[in-house]
Protein backbone atom coordinates (compact mmCIF):
# COMPACT_ATOMS: atom_id res chain seq x y z
CA UNK A 1 0.00 0.00 0.00
CA UNK A 2 1.01 3.47 -0.38
CA UNK A 3 2.00 5.77 2.38
CA UNK A 4 -0.78 8.22 2.87
CA UNK A 5 1.22 11.68 2.29
CA UNK A 6 1.48 14.24 -0.17
CA UNK A 7 3.30 12.61 -3.67
CA UNK A 8 5.87 15.14 -5.10
CA UNK A 9 5.70 15.46 -8.51
CA UNK A 10 8.42 14.04 -10.19
CA UNK A 11 8.34 10.80 -7.90
CA UNK A 12 5.36 10.31 -9.90
CA UNK A 13 7.11 10.51 -13.03
CA UNK A 14 9.57 8.46 -12.43
CA UNK A 15 7.22 5.58 -11.14
CA UNK A 16 5.24 6.59 -14.49
CA UNK A 17 8.77 5.96 -16.45
CA UNK A 18 8.53 2.43 -14.67
CA UNK A 19 5.18 1.60 -15.74
CA UNK A 20 6.06 3.02 -19.18
CA UNK A 21 8.83 0.07 -19.01
CA UNK A 22 6.77 -2.65 -17.74
CA UNK A 23 3.53 -1.84 -19.96
CA UNK A 24 6.16 -2.13 -22.92
CA UNK A 25 7.50 -5.57 -21.59
CA UNK A 26 4.37 -6.55 -20.73
CA UNK A 27 3.07 -6.10 -24.29
CA UNK A 28 6.18 -8.26 -26.08
CA UNK A 29 5.76 -10.71 -23.26
CA UNK A 30 2.21 -11.44 -24.19
CA UNK A 31 3.06 -11.18 -27.86
CA UNK A 32 5.94 -13.58 -28.27
CA UNK A 33 5.65 -15.51 -25.03
CA UNK A 34 8.25 -14.73 -22.15
CA UNK A 35 11.94 -12.83 -22.02
CA UNK A 36 13.32 -15.23 -23.63
CA UNK A 37 11.33 -15.67 -26.86
CA UNK A 38 11.57 -11.59 -27.12
CA UNK A 39 14.84 -11.86 -27.16
CA UNK A 40 14.85 -14.47 -29.87
CA UNK A 41 12.36 -12.03 -31.97
CA UNK A 42 14.20 -8.99 -31.39
CA UNK A 43 17.39 -10.80 -33.40
CA UNK A 44 15.23 -10.44 -36.42
CA UNK A 45 14.06 -7.22 -36.36
CA UNK A 46 15.65 -4.34 -39.02
CA UNK A 47 17.40 -2.14 -36.07
CA UNK A 48 20.67 -1.32 -35.71
CA UNK A 49 23.63 -3.38 -33.59
CA UNK A 50 23.20 -0.17 -30.94
CA UNK A 51 19.21 0.03 -30.83
CA UNK A 52 18.80 -3.85 -30.96
CA UNK A 53 21.19 -3.74 -27.48
CA UNK A 54 19.15 -0.80 -25.84
CA UNK A 55 16.00 -3.17 -27.13
CA UNK A 56 17.17 -5.97 -25.20
CA UNK A 57 18.99 -4.37 -21.84
CA UNK A 58 15.42 -2.46 -21.44
CA UNK A 59 13.96 -6.11 -21.67
CA UNK A 60 16.55 -7.28 -18.92
CA UNK A 61 15.73 -4.26 -16.87
CA UNK A 62 11.55 -4.38 -17.40
CA UNK A 63 12.14 -8.27 -15.90
CA UNK A 64 14.35 -7.28 -13.23
CA UNK A 65 11.30 -4.54 -11.95
CA UNK A 66 8.04 -7.56 -12.48
CA UNK A 67 10.02 -10.25 -11.23
CA UNK A 68 7.75 -12.14 -9.63
CA UNK A 69 10.19 -13.99 -6.50
CA UNK A 70 9.05 -12.43 -3.74
CA UNK A 71 11.78 -10.16 -3.15
CA UNK A 72 11.19 -6.62 -2.04
CA UNK A 73 13.60 -4.49 -4.37
CA UNK A 74 14.25 -0.57 -2.97
CA UNK A 75 15.28 2.43 -4.85
CA UNK A 76 17.07 5.65 -3.73
CA UNK A 77 15.64 8.58 -6.61
CA UNK A 78 17.45 11.52 -6.93
CA UNK A 79 15.30 14.51 -8.77
CA UNK A 80 17.48 16.67 -10.49
CA UNK A 81 16.19 19.78 -11.75
CA UNK A 82 18.62 20.83 -14.71
CA UNK A 83 17.63 24.77 -14.79
CA UNK A 84 20.01 24.99 -12.44
CA UNK A 85 22.27 22.52 -13.63
CA UNK A 86 24.92 20.84 -11.47
CA UNK A 87 28.10 17.96 -12.70
CA UNK A 88 25.64 15.34 -12.34
CA UNK A 89 22.19 16.58 -14.00
CA UNK A 90 20.79 19.56 -12.02
CA UNK A 91 20.35 20.49 -8.30
CA UNK A 92 18.77 18.16 -6.24
CA UNK A 93 15.95 19.32 -4.35
CA UNK A 94 13.94 16.26 -3.04
CA UNK A 95 14.44 12.61 -3.14
CA UNK A 96 12.00 9.54 -3.43
CA UNK A 97 12.54 5.85 -1.93
CA UNK A 98 9.91 3.51 -4.40
CA UNK A 99 9.89 0.21 -2.86
CA UNK A 100 8.74 -2.64 -5.86
CA UNK A 101 7.46 -6.63 -5.02
CA UNK A 102 6.66 -8.73 -7.67
CA UNK A 103 6.18 -6.54 -10.06
CA UNK A 104 3.94 -4.19 -7.60
CA UNK A 105 4.54 -0.71 -6.03
CA UNK A 106 4.51 -1.23 -2.22
CA UNK A 107 5.40 1.94 -0.99
CA UNK A 108 6.63 5.70 -1.70
CA UNK A 109 8.34 7.91 0.23
CA UNK A 110 9.39 11.66 -0.26
CA UNK A 111 11.94 13.59 1.52
CA UNK A 112 12.26 17.81 0.55
CA UNK A 113 16.13 18.31 1.15
CA UNK A 114 15.79 21.58 2.67
CA UNK A 115 14.31 19.13 5.94
CA UNK A 116 16.34 15.93 5.48
CA UNK A 117 19.78 18.01 4.70
CA UNK A 118 19.48 19.81 8.45
CA UNK A 119 19.94 15.90 9.64
CA UNK A 120 23.43 15.89 8.48
CA UNK A 121 26.51 17.06 10.71
CA UNK A 122 28.33 20.00 9.27
CA UNK A 123 31.96 18.36 9.03
CA UNK A 124 31.64 17.54 5.75
CA UNK A 125 34.23 20.13 3.58
CA UNK A 126 32.40 21.42 0.33
CA UNK A 127 34.20 20.82 -3.23
CA UNK A 128 35.70 23.51 -4.81
CA UNK A 129 34.24 26.52 -5.20
CA UNK A 130 31.04 25.51 -3.25
CA UNK A 131 32.14 26.66 -0.35
CA UNK A 132 33.64 30.38 -2.32
CA UNK A 133 30.58 30.90 -3.68
CA UNK A 134 27.63 29.66 -2.58
CA UNK A 135 28.58 30.67 0.87
CA UNK A 136 27.71 27.12 2.20
CA UNK A 137 29.90 25.57 4.84
CA UNK A 138 29.00 21.69 4.49
CA UNK A 139 28.55 19.81 2.19
CA UNK A 140 24.94 17.74 1.64
CA UNK A 141 22.99 15.23 -0.02
CA UNK A 142 21.49 18.33 -2.06
CA UNK A 143 24.67 19.22 -3.99
CA UNK A 144 25.97 15.80 -3.78
CA UNK A 145 25.97 15.24 -7.91
CA UNK A 146 29.44 17.38 -8.14
CA UNK A 147 31.38 14.52 -10.23
CA UNK A 148 30.40 14.03 -13.67
CA UNK A 149 30.73 10.56 -13.17
CA UNK A 150 26.93 9.00 -11.93
CA UNK A 151 28.48 6.15 -10.15
CA UNK A 152 30.32 8.65 -8.11
CA UNK A 153 27.56 10.91 -7.25
CA UNK A 154 25.08 7.89 -6.64
CA UNK A 155 27.51 6.30 -4.08
CA UNK A 156 27.81 9.98 -2.32
CA UNK A 157 24.15 10.61 -2.24
CA UNK A 158 23.47 7.23 -0.72
CA UNK A 159 26.55 7.97 1.64
CA UNK A 160 24.38 11.64 2.61
CA UNK A 161 21.47 9.58 3.57
CA UNK A 162 22.75 7.88 5.65
CA UNK A 163 24.47 10.55 7.70
CA UNK A 164 20.73 11.80 7.44
CA UNK A 165 20.38 8.92 9.87
CA UNK A 166 18.17 7.11 6.71
CA UNK A 167 17.74 3.15 7.24
CA UNK A 168 17.14 1.88 4.33
CA UNK A 169 19.05 -0.24 2.07
CA UNK A 170 19.17 0.50 -1.44
CA UNK A 171 18.92 -2.29 -4.81
CA UNK A 172 19.89 0.97 -6.92
CA UNK A 173 19.57 4.74 -7.06
CA UNK A 174 18.01 6.63 -10.03
CA UNK A 175 18.49 9.84 -11.29
CA UNK A 176 15.76 11.89 -13.39
CA UNK A 177 16.11 15.56 -14.52
CA UNK A 178 12.73 17.51 -15.37
CA UNK A 179 13.52 16.91 -19.42
CA UNK A 180 11.38 13.71 -18.20
CA UNK A 181 8.36 15.73 -18.18
CA UNK A 182 8.87 17.29 -21.25
CA UNK A 183 9.08 13.71 -23.26
CA UNK A 184 5.82 12.21 -21.24
CA UNK A 185 3.94 15.24 -22.54
CA UNK A 186 4.83 14.83 -26.29
CA UNK A 187 2.99 10.91 -26.24
CA UNK A 188 0.13 12.20 -24.02
CA UNK A 189 -0.15 15.93 -25.58
CA UNK A 190 -1.24 18.52 -23.88
CA UNK A 191 -3.22 18.70 -20.72
CA UNK A 192 -5.53 21.21 -18.65
CA UNK A 193 -6.19 21.27 -15.29
CA UNK A 194 -9.20 22.16 -13.93
CA UNK A 195 -9.62 25.90 -11.37
CA UNK A 196 -5.49 26.77 -13.00
CA UNK A 197 -5.25 28.62 -15.85
CA UNK A 198 -3.13 27.74 -19.25
CA UNK A 199 -2.18 24.45 -20.67
CA UNK A 200 0.60 22.31 -20.08
CA UNK A 201 2.24 20.55 -22.86
CA UNK A 202 5.88 19.64 -24.11
CA UNK A 203 6.77 22.78 -25.27
CA UNK A 204 6.13 25.26 -22.25
CA UNK A 205 5.30 22.45 -18.79
CA UNK A 206 8.93 22.79 -16.89
CA UNK A 207 8.65 26.28 -17.22
CA UNK A 208 5.26 27.07 -16.67
CA UNK A 209 5.41 25.10 -13.36
CA UNK A 210 8.79 27.19 -12.51
CA UNK A 211 6.30 29.81 -12.63
CA UNK A 212 3.31 28.45 -10.95
CA UNK A 213 4.87 27.23 -7.90
CA UNK A 214 6.64 30.54 -7.37
CA UNK A 215 4.66 33.27 -8.43
CA UNK A 216 1.23 32.44 -10.12
CA UNK A 217 0.23 30.81 -6.83
CA UNK A 218 -0.10 33.70 -4.78
CA UNK A 219 -1.69 36.10 -8.16
CA UNK A 220 -4.26 33.30 -7.66
CA UNK A 221 -4.94 33.17 -3.81
CA UNK A 222 -3.28 30.06 -3.37
CA UNK A 223 -1.59 29.66 0.30
CA UNK A 224 1.93 28.85 0.05
CA UNK A 225 1.86 25.42 1.36
CA UNK A 226 -0.54 24.36 -1.14
CA UNK A 227 1.41 25.89 -4.24
CA UNK A 228 3.07 22.56 -5.21
CA UNK A 229 -0.43 20.85 -5.36
CA UNK A 230 -0.72 21.75 -9.43
CA UNK A 231 1.86 19.09 -9.79
CA UNK A 232 0.01 16.44 -8.46
CA UNK A 233 -3.03 17.40 -10.40
CA UNK A 234 -0.80 17.68 -13.35
CA UNK A 235 0.79 14.38 -12.33
CA UNK A 236 -2.32 12.61 -11.46
CA UNK A 237 -3.72 13.64 -15.38
CA UNK A 238 -0.75 12.27 -16.97
CA UNK A 239 -1.00 8.83 -15.24
CA UNK A 240 -5.01 8.69 -15.96
CA UNK A 241 -3.98 9.15 -19.81
CA UNK A 242 -0.86 6.33 -19.67
CA UNK A 243 -3.44 4.00 -18.03
CA UNK A 244 -5.28 4.35 -21.26
CA UNK A 245 -3.09 3.76 -23.97
CA UNK A 246 -2.84 1.35 -26.46
CA UNK A 247 0.04 -1.21 -27.21
CA UNK A 248 1.10 1.80 -30.03
CA UNK A 249 1.33 4.31 -27.61
CA UNK A 250 2.97 2.16 -24.62
CA UNK A 251 5.94 1.45 -27.90
CA UNK A 252 5.52 5.29 -28.75
CA UNK A 253 6.66 5.80 -24.93
CA UNK A 254 9.08 3.37 -24.52
CA UNK A 255 11.15 5.27 -27.27
CA UNK A 256 11.21 8.13 -25.84
CA UNK A 257 12.60 6.63 -22.51
CA UNK A 258 15.34 5.29 -24.03
CA UNK A 259 15.95 8.70 -25.56
CA UNK A 260 16.15 10.10 -22.42
CA UNK A 261 18.33 7.33 -20.98
CA UNK A 262 20.49 7.85 -23.93
CA UNK A 263 20.76 11.57 -23.10
CA UNK A 264 20.83 10.78 -18.95
CA UNK A 265 18.17 12.00 -18.43
CA UNK A 266 17.70 9.08 -16.38
CA UNK A 267 20.64 7.58 -14.96
CA UNK A 268 20.84 3.86 -13.24
CA UNK A 269 23.32 2.93 -10.48
CA UNK A 270 22.76 -0.89 -9.61
CA UNK A 271 24.02 -2.55 -7.00
CA UNK A 272 23.64 -6.06 -9.15
CA UNK A 273 26.90 -6.15 -11.09
CA UNK A 274 25.00 -8.25 -14.25
CA UNK A 275 22.85 -4.96 -14.34
CA UNK A 276 25.32 -2.34 -13.91
CA UNK A 277 27.38 -3.89 -16.51
CA UNK A 278 24.33 -3.67 -18.86
CA UNK A 279 23.72 -0.31 -17.97
CA UNK A 280 27.08 0.63 -18.68
CA UNK A 281 27.16 -1.33 -22.19
CA UNK A 282 24.30 0.96 -23.07
CA UNK A 283 25.34 4.35 -21.61
CA UNK A 284 22.90 4.49 -19.31
CA UNK A 285 25.20 4.44 -16.51
CA UNK A 286 26.58 8.11 -16.71
CA UNK A 287 29.66 6.92 -16.41
CA UNK A 288 32.37 8.51 -17.46
CA UNK A 289 34.91 6.29 -19.45
CA UNK A 290 37.56 5.34 -17.76
CA UNK A 291 39.31 3.21 -20.09
CA UNK A 292 39.14 5.40 -23.02
CA UNK A 293 42.87 5.80 -23.89
CA UNK A 294 42.87 8.34 -27.21
CA UNK A 295 41.95 11.89 -27.55
CA UNK A 296 38.81 12.97 -25.47
CA UNK A 297 36.79 15.79 -24.35
CA UNK A 298 33.72 16.25 -21.71
CA UNK A 299 32.51 19.90 -20.88
CA UNK A 300 31.27 20.58 -17.14
CA UNK A 301 29.68 23.20 -15.69
CA UNK A 302 28.26 23.40 -11.85
CA UNK A 303 25.49 26.36 -11.76
CA UNK A 304 26.71 28.25 -8.77
CA UNK A 305 24.15 30.49 -7.17
CA UNK A 306 22.27 31.65 -10.16
CA UNK A 307 19.14 30.35 -9.72
CA UNK A 308 17.02 28.95 -12.67
CA UNK A 309 19.31 30.59 -15.96
CA UNK A 310 20.23 27.13 -17.54
CA UNK A 311 16.97 27.58 -18.98
CA UNK A 312 18.65 30.62 -21.05
CA UNK A 313 22.20 30.28 -21.27
CA UNK A 314 22.89 28.41 -24.74
CA UNK A 315 26.14 26.97 -25.38
CA UNK A 316 28.75 26.30 -28.49
CA UNK A 317 30.89 24.60 -28.39
CA UNK A 318 34.33 24.70 -31.44
CA UNK A 319 37.01 22.01 -31.33
CA UNK A 320 40.47 22.28 -33.21
CA UNK A 321 43.02 19.59 -33.03
CA UNK A 322 46.70 20.00 -35.15
CA UNK A 323 48.40 16.65 -35.52
CA UNK A 324 50.89 18.14 -37.47
CA UNK A 325 53.06 18.88 -34.49
CA UNK A 326 55.10 16.53 -32.36
CA UNK A 327 52.49 16.94 -29.77
CA UNK A 328 49.11 17.36 -31.04
CA UNK A 329 47.90 21.06 -30.18
CA UNK A 330 43.72 21.47 -28.86
CA UNK A 331 42.33 24.84 -29.15
CA UNK A 332 38.89 24.84 -27.49
CA UNK A 333 36.28 27.79 -27.51
CA UNK A 334 33.28 27.57 -25.32
CA UNK A 335 30.97 30.37 -26.13
CA UNK A 336 28.04 31.07 -23.47
CA UNK A 337 25.11 33.35 -24.51
CA UNK A 338 22.90 34.26 -21.64
CA UNK A 339 19.53 35.23 -23.53
CA UNK A 340 17.54 36.65 -20.47
CA UNK A 341 17.32 40.65 -20.69
CA UNK A 342 16.39 40.78 -16.87
CA UNK A 343 16.25 39.38 -13.34
CA UNK A 344 13.36 37.89 -11.99
CA UNK A 345 12.30 34.93 -9.83
CA UNK A 346 14.07 32.29 -12.15
CA UNK A 347 17.16 34.22 -13.31
CA UNK A 348 20.24 36.65 -12.76
CA UNK A 349 23.75 36.83 -14.15
CA UNK A 350 25.22 33.49 -14.67
CA UNK A 351 28.57 32.22 -12.84
CA UNK A 352 29.49 28.24 -13.36
CA UNK A 353 32.18 26.38 -12.42
CA UNK A 354 33.65 24.87 -15.68
CA UNK A 355 35.58 22.07 -16.17
CA UNK A 356 36.94 20.65 -19.16
CA UNK A 357 38.24 16.95 -19.28
CA UNK A 358 41.15 15.69 -21.36
CA UNK A 359 43.21 12.55 -22.18
CA UNK A 360 45.64 12.32 -19.02
CA UNK A 361 49.18 14.06 -20.21
CA UNK A 362 47.67 16.81 -21.41
CA UNK A 363 49.07 20.23 -20.53
CA UNK A 364 47.32 23.46 -20.79
CA UNK A 365 49.09 25.96 -22.25
CA UNK A 366 46.63 28.85 -22.68
CA UNK A 367 43.49 30.28 -21.13
CA UNK A 368 41.65 33.21 -21.76
CA UNK A 369 37.98 34.62 -20.85
CA UNK A 370 37.51 32.71 -17.67
CA UNK A 371 36.94 34.74 -14.32
CA UNK A 372 39.59 33.12 -12.24
CA UNK A 373 42.61 31.69 -12.15
CA UNK A 374 42.65 27.75 -13.62
CA UNK A 375 42.74 24.86 -11.54
CA UNK A 376 43.72 21.61 -12.45
CA UNK A 377 43.35 17.95 -11.18
CA UNK A 378 43.26 14.13 -12.26
CA UNK A 379 40.44 11.37 -11.83
CA UNK A 380 38.19 9.02 -13.89
CA UNK A 381 42.01 8.22 -15.70
CA UNK A 382 41.98 12.16 -16.98
CA UNK A 383 43.19 15.51 -16.42
CA UNK A 384 40.83 18.31 -16.16
CA UNK A 385 41.55 21.93 -16.17
CA UNK A 386 38.62 24.29 -14.23
CA UNK A 387 37.97 27.79 -13.72
CA UNK A 388 34.79 30.32 -12.86
CA UNK A 389 32.72 31.69 -15.67
CA UNK A 390 30.63 34.79 -15.61
CA UNK A 391 28.47 35.57 -17.94
CA UNK A 392 26.20 38.85 -16.97
CA UNK A 393 22.10 39.16 -18.55
CA UNK A 394 21.60 39.63 -22.39
CA UNK A 395 25.41 39.09 -23.16
CA UNK A 396 27.96 36.47 -24.49
CA UNK A 397 31.33 35.02 -23.27
CA UNK A 398 33.50 32.76 -24.91
CA UNK A 399 36.47 30.89 -22.73
CA UNK A 400 38.99 29.86 -24.90
CA UNK A 401 41.39 26.75 -24.01
CA UNK A 402 44.73 25.59 -25.97
CA UNK A 403 46.37 22.91 -24.25
CA UNK A 404 48.86 19.80 -25.66
CA UNK A 405 47.82 16.38 -25.97
CA UNK A 406 50.12 13.40 -25.04
CA UNK A 407 51.71 12.65 -28.13
CA UNK A 408 50.52 8.83 -28.46
CA UNK A 409 46.87 10.66 -29.59
CA UNK A 410 48.35 10.75 -32.80
CA UNK A 411 47.99 7.19 -33.60
CA UNK A 412 44.74 6.43 -35.52
CA UNK A 413 43.46 9.09 -34.18
CA UNK A 414 40.05 8.62 -32.71
CA UNK A 415 37.67 11.29 -30.68
CA UNK A 416 35.17 10.74 -27.78
CA UNK A 417 32.87 13.32 -26.36
CA UNK A 418 31.01 12.73 -23.45
CA UNK A 419 27.86 14.98 -22.64
CA UNK A 420 26.87 16.32 -19.56
CA UNK A 421 23.71 15.10 -17.67
CA UNK A 422 20.92 18.20 -18.11
CA UNK A 423 22.30 19.54 -20.84
CA UNK A 424 20.92 19.00 -24.23
CA UNK A 425 21.13 20.41 -27.87
CA UNK A 426 24.57 21.42 -27.43
CA UNK A 427 26.39 22.67 -31.34
CA UNK A 428 29.19 21.56 -31.76
CA UNK A 429 32.41 22.62 -34.46
CA UNK A 430 34.56 20.27 -35.20
CA UNK A 431 37.53 20.51 -37.25
CA UNK A 432 40.60 18.16 -37.05
CA UNK A 433 43.69 19.00 -39.17
CA UNK A 434 45.58 14.75 -39.67
CA UNK A 435 49.59 14.52 -39.65
CA UNK A 436 49.72 14.91 -43.62
CA UNK A 437 48.17 18.91 -43.44
CA UNK A 438 44.88 17.76 -44.46
CA UNK A 439 41.79 18.97 -42.40
CA UNK A 440 38.44 17.52 -41.89
CA UNK A 441 35.57 19.63 -40.58
CA UNK A 442 32.57 18.37 -38.98
CA UNK A 443 29.32 19.89 -37.28
CA UNK A 444 26.92 18.21 -35.01
CA UNK A 445 24.33 18.52 -32.16
CA UNK A 446 25.30 16.49 -28.74
CA UNK A 447 23.00 14.69 -27.28
CA UNK A 448 24.42 11.43 -26.44
CA UNK A 449 28.46 10.24 -25.92
CA UNK A 450 30.00 10.14 -29.34
CA UNK A 451 32.90 8.63 -30.51
CA UNK A 452 34.67 9.73 -34.01
CA UNK A 453 37.26 7.51 -35.93
CA UNK A 454 39.09 10.50 -38.59
CA UNK A 455 40.46 7.28 -40.05
CA UNK A 456 37.24 6.43 -41.46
Amino acid sequence: MYKKRSIKFWLIFWVAAILFLIGWFFFWQTRFGGTEKIGAVLDYLPVGKEQLGDYKTLITLADYFTKKDSTEKTFLVLFQNNLEIRPGGGYIGSFGILKVKNGQIQEIQTHDLSNFDARIPDTFEPPYPMKETLRISSWKLRDSNFSPDFPTNAKKAEEFYHLGKGEEQFDAVIAITSNVLTSVLKVTGPVQIEDYPGTYDSENAVISLEYQVEKGYAQQGIEKGERKSVMNLLAAEISKRVSGFNSTQKLELAKIILEDLKKKDIQLYFKNSDLQKSAEETNWAGAVDQNWSKDYLMTVDANLGAYKSDYYVKRLVDYSIDLTQEKPVAHLRITYNHTAKQKDFMTRDYLTYLRVYVPDGSWLTNWQGADSDPKFGTEFGKKFFGAIVKVPLGQSKTVELTYTLPENVKNEYDLKIQKQAGINDVPIQLHITDSSGIKNDYSFTINSDIVLNNQK
